[in-house]
């Protein structure tokens, strides 16, 4: 797998995947740096990173469907990590949903620790976001110290 920064060509199906507000993804890929893993000449997971002072935020990251379950995630999660450290970030803070159960359990393997609840985050939204059963309507937010 190889993780290079894009500046100009997105996958916007994926970014899509993981926060289904088209404006929200625009919005933070003119601020942000966005990071594509490739492997066989195919793109398989993004992130975009957000340096927010002496912190740095994942505000998207996603695997295309048919990768996820391999740890692809995870190698995501650490490089993110190293290239926060390399933008002089003390900590790298991360929000997901409250029916995202399988990334709030990655996110809390990979050492973030849940620090708020922002309720209602998700009423604003055009549709109902609904996950394993489960409406969508809180953020969870997280964060790791990396010094």
């Amino acid at each position: 797998m190889n993780v290079t920064r894009e500046m100009k060509s997105f996958p916007f199906d994926l970014l899509l995947d993981a926060d289904p507000s088209f404006e929200n993804v625009k919005e933070y890929l003119e601020r942000g740096e966005c990071y594509i893993a490739n492997q066989n000449g195919k793109v398989i997971g993004v992130y975009v990173l957000l340096q927010k002072g002496s912190s740095v935020e994942i505000v998207n990251i996603a695997i295309d469907e048919s990768d996820r379950g391999q740890g692809i995630g995870t190698k995501l999660l650490q490089d993110a990590l190293l290239r926060a450290k390399q933008m002089g970030a003390e900590t790298v803070e991360i929000g997901t949903g409250n029916s995202s159960i399988g990334q709030l359990a990655l996110y809390q393997k990979c050492g973030f620790r849940m620090m708020e609840i922002q309720h209602g985050y998700f009423e604003d939204y055009d549709e109902d976001i609904i996950e394993n059963g489960i409406v969508c309507r809180d953020r969870i937010r997280l964060s790791v110290s990396i010094n």
